[in-house]
This record gives structure tokens, sequence and C-alpha cells, in this order.
């Protein structure tokens, strides 16, 4: 359905006077609002979309990667508890996963500190130019058939893993770099298990270099005083090839669509989320699972979280993707056409909210 623009009020004049504030909707709550601007406002009909699991909810599947090492004694069956993970829910949390939780402590602090600042601080850096390899933005729509969610973030963009450590703000600088580092060391540790879980060489999803750029989302979602109203984050799946969540340890609000449900995902200190994205499960034939998601606005807040996408590095951006062809059987043909990362990034952000994914539109 496509969500029409109000006709009781200016649209484009109150997205405008929203992003001249540069202050997000941090700025909002701070400036005392009891309720959310019109544009905010989510249709019912995508907010209650799906069921919300009660009861004896279906639980997350958790791995523990000690032992997953080269030769480890846990390795393959790792491996196992991956490849079902992958195929049945897109989703799995990591705990023993190398990453120090004093590393992540200081990461989700890292990211209050840079949205708590004054705005006069941040907004130095506010943009909507996608092309910056850091910085600070909200949701506000640009199209009248789009819906804005309440939440702020610092994107820092790693590109063939470097970025120039004097563009990221000076209050979070080293707690990025550090961050980063592990992500890099993970995103290896995970390539190879996910190869495996595949049945393909260890080396596989490494040597097409599709895990090889880091964009890291720094997220802050604002205590909202009309929660029943909004998203923090409206329902999509991943569109690059790799996530790894870090959740604050305090106020959940992650839920992930399984079994036609909407299954909530509470924090746990010290543990990392993995899912699926859409361009891994294109070239894996749908063996693996990108699966929708959202995160639900509250009245308490703040809620903080750090997402880590993974995607091709800059040369190989360039060239075409298809289904591996190692994962075809005689009797199994490719499901999705050959493609280019950048052709998937376009079509998606040109029909953000017009079409639940843009999968279908890459299927032979």
């Amino acid at each position: 359905m496509v969500v029409s623009a109000p006709t009781d009020y200016n649209w484009a004049k109150e997205v405008k006077e929203f992003e001249d504030t540069r202050a997000g909707v941090k700025g909002l709550v701070d400036s005392g609002a009891t309720k959310i601007p019109k544009f905010f406002v989510h249709p019912p009909e995508k907010l209650h979309d799906q069921p919300v699991s009660v009861g004896a909810m279906p639980e997350l599947p958790e791995i523990d990667f000690t032992g997953a090492e080269r030769g480890g004694m846990r390795r393959r069956e790792v491996v196992e508890q991956i490849g079902r993970a992958a195929r049945e829910w897109g989703f799995f949390r990591m705990v023993n996963h190398g990453v120090p939780v004093s590393t992540l402590d200081a990461m989700l602090a890292a990211t209050k500190r840079f949205h708590e600042q004054p705005t006069e601080v941040k907004k130095e850096l506010y943009s909507g130019d996608a092309t910056q390899k850091v910085r600070f933005t909200s949701s506000g729509p640009t199209r009248c058939t789009d819906v804005a969610c309440w939440r702020d973030l610092l994107t820092c963009v790693h590109t063939d893993d470097t970025l120039d450590p004097q563009l990221i703000p000076q209050v979070c600088r080293n707690e990025v770099q550090e961050y980063v580092k592990y992500m890099i060391k993970l995103r290896e540790t995970m390539s190879e298990l996910l190869s495996e879980a595949l049945g393909l060489r260890s080396d596989y999803l490494s040597s097409i270099e599709c895990l090889k750029n880091e964009s890291l989302a720094m997220l802050y979602y604002p205590a909202c005083p009309e929660p029943n109203l909004t998203m923090g984050n409206a329902k999509h799946s991943d569109i690059t090839f790799l996530t790894v969540l870090l959740q604050d340890y305090i106020i959940g609000g992650l839920q992930i669509l399984h079994q036609n449900q909407w299954v909530d995902v509470p924090p746990i200190h010290g543990t990392l989320i993995a899912n699926i994205g859409d361009l891994m499960q294109m070239i894996t034939n749908d063996k693996f699972k990108s699966v929708e998601h959202r995160v639900v606005a509250q009245l308490i807040g703040p809620r903080l979280s750090v997402a880590c996408f993974f995607s091709p590095n800059s040369k190989r951006m360039a060239k075409p993707f298809g289904v591996i062809k190692e994962l075809l059987s005689d009797n199994e043909s490719p499901i999705y056409r050959e493609f280019l990362c950048h052709e998937y990034f376009a079509f998606y952000k040109n029909n953000y909210g017009l079409v639940t994914s843009a999968l279908p539109h890459f299927k032979l």
C-alpha cells in the first residue's frame, strides 16, 4: 500500500523545519515535544501488519564461538549451528565471539556521548549526502510517500577497511577505531564459518570479496511521547551481505519476523547479533535467508545500538555478483539474475516504502 501525503497540513514545510534544525529526533525531545510530527506517524496497518508472538516465544538461536577457530574442537558443531540458523532464522546471537566486553561497553558509551552533545556541536556533521564518509543524520523523509522513524544516527563508512581518523568526531574516535578493528577480525571468522556452512571451502566468501567494506551506524533512539504511532525503525531487511549488531543491554526493542510473527530479541550483555542480508540470500540461491526486522518506539529511552554492515570493497563493487555455481545441483537453477551491488542499492533506495522487498525484482 502506498501512503498518501496528509492533506490537512503542509508536509514539505514541516519536514523542512525539522531538517533545518539539524538537531535530529533528540532535538524534538529536548524541545519538550509531547506530540510527534505527522510525518513520523505510521499507518496502523503498517504498525500491526503481523501479530507479536506471545506466550512461549521461540528463542533466537544462540551460538557459542568457543572452539570455532581453525582446528578447534567445536568447529564442525559451530558451522552446523550457523548453517541451521542462517537457513531457518536469518539471525543468531553470538557469545564468546572474540570482542572484549570492555570494547562493546565503550562503543555504546561513545555512541551515547556523541548523540548527547549539544546540537551546536553535532550539527556541523548533519547531512543528507550519502556519499560523505562520516555524517550525522536522522530519518527525515525525502518524499511524501515516506514516513520517518524515531531515531538519529552517526554513520562512519570504512572503504576497503580504511577511514581517515580525523573525519571521526573526537568524542568517539578512539572507540570507533578499536571497535572496527575487532569487527574486521570477526568478519574474517564469520566469512570462513559461513562458507563452510554452505559446504564451500573456508576461504570462498573471502575470495569473492563480498564482506570487505564496513559501514558503522551508531544509533540513538530517544524516548518517544507517542510510541504507539511510530517506529524506531520500520520493517525492513538489510540490503548488504551481513550485519553484526551490538544492542543496548538495558532497553530492548528489536523484533524479527519469524514464522509470520514478530519475535522480541531481548538484549543480553556481552553478546552480538548477526543477520543475513539480501545480497547473501541472492548469491546463496535462497539457502540463507534475509529476514525482515524492526525496532519498536518506546516511552523510555534512549535505546542505543551499533550496526556494522558488510559489503564488497570498492573494486569488487564494480563487478557483477550472481548465484554461487557450486551451490547449484543438476535439478536446481539460479533464482536470481546477475547484478551489480550499486544497481541493487539504487533500486532499493528508489523504491523504499513502495515495495516490501527488492529481492523479487532481481529474480529470473
